[in-house]
């Protein structure tokens, strides 16, 4: 038995759908099971990281777990609390989701958000493994209803370049850090095959769908604006902000060889991930 945390997620609804195809046995951990659409065959439970009673009752009986356990500042004990849960559960291996730049004094606040996980892993004595990726792909779904309407999408992190990722490839390694001991021990940072800012995101984004994908930048006042609107506390917004500024500085312009080295083939391209998404920005009929 594998389990699942944030299974209905960007990363864990791919990690389950792979297992699943590869004929595991997968219980996700959902808020709502009645809600979550998992492949056939998969177990779904109520729960919830912030919910250590929930947690501890999916762990029962698994063998090996995908973590996913921050979204946001204020999440430590949380996440430390999976790590607890999994070990008194009998889990042998487990790997969790973190994100590039965890430790970086550079970056400020946010670097910070993943530590107390990532050390709670390291020292928990199960075989583990730590997943650090780049700007996800799919992020550029956020522009989706500014481009079917043919508006300004907003660009919060100016001209910095990012190692865009896909989902897909953060998955299948995922996948294979559960599947087998030869991943463990090691911290993978992710990343596409190239950098990309977000203006060469949407001219790449507008030569897939064959009409320009204008970007309005926001200033930094609009930008906290903005975030502060989504009901983000104060806290939450000020860490995304210094992150965004990190990456317009150019603190994020990397490209790492994990992925090519664990999969044995390159990298995805953010060309491939819009051309096989582009139905996300059609314009409605």
């Amino acid at each position: 038995m594998i389990l699942v945390t944030g299974a209905t997620g960007t990363i864990g609804s791919e990690v389950v759908r792979r297992l699943a195809a590869r004929g595991e046995k997968v219980r996700a951990l959902t808020r709502d099971p009645a809600k979550a659409r998992v492949p056939s065959g998969v177990e779904s439970v109520p729960g919830h990281h912030r919910d250590r009673a929930s947690v501890e009752a999916a762990m029962a009986g698994a063998q090996a777990a995908f973590l996913v356990g921050v979204f946001g500042p204020g999440e430590a004990e949380h996440d430390r609390g999976l790590v607890a849960a999994a070990r008194a559960a009998g889990v042998r291996r487990i790997v969790k989701l973190s994100s590039i730049g965890t430790g970086d004094p550079e970056l400020g606040v946010f670097a910070t958000w993943h530590m107390p996980g990532e050390e709670a892993v390291r020292d928990s004595g199960l075989e583990w493994t730590i997943l650090r990726p780049s700007s996800f792909a799919s992020n550029t779904l956020n522009w989706a209803a500014a481009v079917r309407e043919g508006a300004p999408a907003p660009n919060m992190m100016g001209d910095g370049k990012q190692g865009v990722v896909d989902p897909r490839d953060i998955a299948e390694i995922a996948v294979a850090a559960l599947l087998d001991p030869a991943h463990s021990g090691r911290t993978y940072t992710l990343t596409g095959p190239e950098t990309l800012s977000a203006h060469e995101q949407a001219a790449v984004l507008g030569e897939v769908l064959g009409r320009a994908v204008p970007l309005h930048d926001l200033s930094p006042e609009e930008r906290r604006e903005q975030l502060l609107s989504a009901g983000l506390g104060e806290a939450y917004a000020d860490s995304l902000m210094a992150a965004a500024r990190f990456i317009s500085e150019g603190g994020n312009d990397i490209v790492a060889e994990d992925v090519p080295q664990v999969l044995g083939r390159p990298a995805r391209t953010y060309r491939s991930w819009a051309g096989d998404h582009r139905d996300a920005f059609a314009p409605a009929d």
